[in-house]
């Protein structure tokens, strides 16, 4: 029998003050949605439809192939947007996992205990609850003198003893898929709100079939996100939880309350983080790499025994054994080879540079493929926009860079070649030669003096 899953993520978020809408907000530099899709693709569901509304193209060019999407083109409310999906669910066996597409914080592992207590307990339909100290905002649990849940019942709705209880709707149910698009339709209109609540289940399911709970102990994990301060408190039960797995799995991290790693990184044991350091993306550290402090990585694959410390990594790789920073920024694909030092306000653009290089201080390397054993001198720039167009530099093995040279792309500098400091170098550059492109200097004596004017007493 198939399990399914409907997410909902048709709602606008006004509250998140922003044109996205809400559940493509980023946490960590990855959409909301993300997270609850990719939990839900690691459990043991086998079909997901994403009901969307405003902004949907969004989702569609997040998550295309990766679900079937519904339509919410008019939001009102939960009950209806379940509703969306008649289309691609009904008629089917097995069993509905309903989410909502603001709740980050649920795992896969969570999922999976939902679904297996529903078909043990043989539900019909299964209410996830849990408790908060300040239930506030929350669909209160009312449950019979037999402590069996009787209906839930909105704040807005709640008399003053229904207020105190402590036990609230998480939002998420697990329904017979049969049951689920009969019972859809019977849903009325809140005469207050103008909305379908998909609370209303509850009672209507009630005479007729078997209905359960299952509580939630960590409530964390149940949190929705609905403003930008809900954000901070997501990323930060998720900052702990990524920095404590990676710890445990023999990554030093200092101060790990200042670290910032995102879902998708992957970090190999004896790798140390220090302080102030953020790594998102699809990031891969490998072991005895040494990252920060104060240092930002993004997309980013850094390989064994590399140091970055004080500098920006995005969409790039480094390989072995490298130094990278203080304050360099590596981008757009940047490659850098094996035991290369990357110094102080480098900028490496869409360039390789191969095996023993050196940037040592003050350098802008754009659009260039660079050989091995290259030294670029301080103030070296490869010299890569015309105002029209971006052109590429090559630079062969075993050259000397003097300091404040350009090169001037489209440009080849071939093996074994030395540039003269002060350069600006406009024409292919052959093997083994010494390249000199400056004005010849003119030492005019005894010049200063009629220029300086005698003082008077």
């Amino acid at each position: 029998m198939k399990t399914y899953a409907i997410v909902l993520a048709a709602g606008k978020g006004t509250r998140m003050k922003t044109e996205l809408p809400k559940c493509a907000f980023p946490i960590l530099k990855k959409p909301m949605i993300e997270y609850i899709i990719e939990n839900v693709e690691r459990s043991n569901i086998d079909e997901t439809v994403l009901v969307v509304g405003h902004k949907k193209e969004i989702f569609e060019d997040m998550l295309a192939d990766r679900v079937v999407f519904a339509y919410q083109h008019e939001q009102l409310g939960t009950g209806h947007a379940a509703q969306m999906t008649e289309s691609y669910l009904k008629g089917k066996q097995g069993n509905t996992i309903i989410l909502l597409g603001d709740m980050p914080l649920i795992s896969d592992k969570v999922i999976d205990k939902i679904l297996v207590k529903h078909e043990e307990s043989n539900n019909d339909l299964t209410v996830v609850t849990t408790n908060f100290d300040n239930p506030k905002g929350y669909g209160r649990i009312v449950r019979d003198q037999y402590g069996k849940i009787a209906s839930i019942v909105e704040q807005n709705d709640c008399n003053h003893e229904q207020k105190q209880i402590k036990e609230v709707n998480t939002g998420i149910y697990v329904v017979n898929n049969t049951v689920l698009f009969d019972v859809l339709p019977k849903i009325t209109m809140n005469p207050r709100k103008k909305e379908y609540y998909l609370t209303d289940i509850v009672e209507l399911m009630k005479p007729s079939y078997k209905i359960g709970t299952f509580v939630m102990r960590d409530s964390f994990r149940v949190m929705g996100v609905n403003d930008l301060f809900a954000i901070s408190v997501a990323e930060k039960y998720m900052r702990e939880e990524i920095n404590k797995m990676h710890m445990l799995n023999g990554v030093s991290i200092v101060n790990p309350e200042t670290v910032t790693i995102g879902h998708n990184v992957t970090i190999e044991p004896a790798v140390t983080i220090q302080p102030n350091t953020t790594i998102t993306g699809k990031s891969i550290i490998k072991k005895d790499a040494v990252i920060g402090p104060n240092t930002e990585i993004h997309n980013s694959v850094i390989y064994e025994k590399v140091t970055v410390k004080h500098s920006l990594v995005y969409d790039s790789t480094v390989n072995e054994r490298s130094m990278i920073g203080p304050f360099a920024h590596l981008r757009n694909n940047a490659i850098i080879g094996k035991g290369n030092r990357i110094g102080n306000f480098v900028e490496v653009k869409k360039s390789s540079t191969g095996e023993n290089t050196k940037a040592a201080h003050l350098a802008y390397i754009g659009d260039t493929t660079t050989g091995k054993n290259v030294n670029f001198g301080c103030g070296s720039v490869t010299v890569n926009y015309d105002g029209v167009t971006k052109h590429q530099t090559v630079i062969g093995d075993d050259v000397f860079i003097g300091c404040n040279t350009n090169l001037i792309a489209p440009i080849k500098i071939e093996d074994h070649v030395f540039i003269a400091a002060g350069s600006t170098v406009t024409k292919d550059v052959p093997k083994g030669a010494l390249a000199i492109a400056r004005n010849q200097q003119i030492n005019k004596e005894d010049y200063v003096k009629h220029l300086i004017k005698p003082k008077k007493d």
